[in-house]
């Protein structure tokens, strides 16, 4: 299918771009981009060099791909990347940096949805089917798994990781890691419960629910999850357990009465 693209738009001779790509007003597409079919990149959006995104992906106005990273030992000369998937919606005046590292990458998954002004920093690593919303910002080097929802203005400090499937009240500040299938929220941020409506809209009810009601119980109460009826998710669980953190984790919220 043939490409849309605006007389006005900037685009470098050796940018490979994919069937049916359409390109508004004034966008700039940088040397070394590589795009898949059906991309669609908004009026004044920029895509820096050195990004590379599958199929289906929409860039808003003002929405900038692959910028430099903000570190002020960084070079400009340094080969790094930013590495896309499928079917991601930027919306406008959304930010994602390459890597800092020489031949280091910056990595989004398929499906997510970033709202307005939120921002991914260098070397992080986003799964698939997450969703940042208004003014969300993280650090560098953060780990965010599938199936995540960031709340408006999230912060979140350099190194922390965010777990499948939790979700992290809007305006909360991170400084340390947030467990998979979990709310966490206040000042300072603590784990509530279960991410009970997340989790029931990816179909984990029933008994796989039940198992990590109890998981959730008994890491409240420090105590082993070795007893616990194994599934896919407590599987999860513990592996993520298992990784050494460079922050810490964020405790549980203290019940009084």
């Amino acid at each position: 299918m043939a490409q849309n693209i605006h007389p006005t738009a900037c685009i470098a001779p050796d940018v490979v771009l994919g069937d049916a790509v359409t390109v508004g007003p004034f966008a700039v597409i940088e040397s070394g981009v590589e795009m898949g079919e059906n991309c669609e990149i908004g009026a004044h959006a920029v895509v820096h060099g050195r990004v590379k995104m599958g199929s289906g992906n929409i860039l808003h106005p003002h929405a900038v791909l692959g910028g430099l990273p903000q570190d002020t030992s960084f070079k400009a000369e340094t080969v790094s990347w930013l590495i896309i998937g499928d079917n991601n919606n930027f919306r406008e005046g959304f930010t994602a940096h390459r890597s800092s590292k020489e031949n280091g990458t910056t990595r989004i998954g398929s499906g997510c949805y970033f709202m307005n002004n939120s921002h991914v920093a260098h070397d992080c690593s986003i799964g698939s089917n997450t969703i940042f919303a208004n003014n969300v910002a993280i650090g560098g080097h953060v780990e965010v798994g599938n199936n995540v929802f960031m709340g408006g203005a999230v912060v979140v400090h350099q190194f922390c990781r965010i777990g499948s499937f939790a979700i992290v009240q809007g305006t909360t500040g991170l400084n340390m890691d947030v467990m998979p299938f979990m709310l966490i929220g206040g000042r300072p941020a603590r784990h509530y419960k279960l991410n009970s409506v997340g989790l029931r809209r990816a179909g984990i009810t029933g008994d796989r629910y039940k198992v990590l009601s109890a998981a959730f119980r008994l890491l409240k109460n420090k105590q082993s999850l070795e007893e616990l009826e194994e599934t896919e998710e407590l599987r999860q669980l513990k592996d993520w357990l298992a990784v050494k953190s460079k922050r810490g984790t964020h405790g549980f919220i203290e019940v009084s009465g």
